[in-house]
């Protein structure tokens, strides 16, 4: 069985394909569209995700081992629409598992952790979580209040969650 290549290194072997860019976007609502019209078709939106990959410079990328194309992200690529919580006997046991718009699961963990950034449209700090190869998922709001009800104050005196054994604030 073949391991499979990281978007990272998959970029870095089509450094001599043309770059080209696609008229694709995703909007900060987690919607993808093509040349201004919504893509709707959800396994096609799961597809496009799949070889979506972010460069050392900060840009997106669609790439397959044919082509490459930089594509526009106007906030995070990715929506945190729900979340579950397997509660522990104490807090620090309490397992929090994040479910995306394209139907990823992603544990709140060491490798997968909040993180409180300005927004591009805004400076107010919005909670995010990475996904994978530095590609975030920022959380909706019916989510970040459902987390807040997990919320207490931690070794270090802010508000957060514990998830994993690990805090992870919801304060600056």
């Amino acid at each position: 069985m073949k391991t499979p290549i990281s978007p990272k290194i998959s970029l870095e072997r089509l450094r001599h394909v043309a770059a080209q860019q696609f008229d694709i976007r995703i909007a900060s609502d987690g919607r993808w569209f093509h040349e201004g019209d919504e893509i709707r078709r959800f396994e096609l939106v799961k597809l496009f995700a799949s070889i979506l990959v972010l460069d050392d410079d900060g840009d997106y990328w669609l790439a397959t081992p044919a082509e490459k194309g930089r594509i526009t992200v106007d906030d995070a690529p990715f929506i945190i629409r729900d979340m579950t919580v397997k509660t522990g006997v104490r807090p620090q046991q309490n397992e929090i598992c994040f479910h995306s718009n394209i139907d990823q699961t992603v544990l709140l963990d060491i490798e997968h952790p909040l993180q409180l950034r300005a927004a591009k449209q805004s400076p107010d700090l919005r909670p995010y979580i990475e996904v994978r190869d530095g590609l975030l998922a920022k959380l909706s709001r019916p989510v970040y209040y459902q987390l807040a009800d997990y919320a207490e104050v931690g070794p270090d005196g802010r508000l957060g969650v514990w998830s994993h054994d690990r805090f992870f604030a919801l304060e600056a």
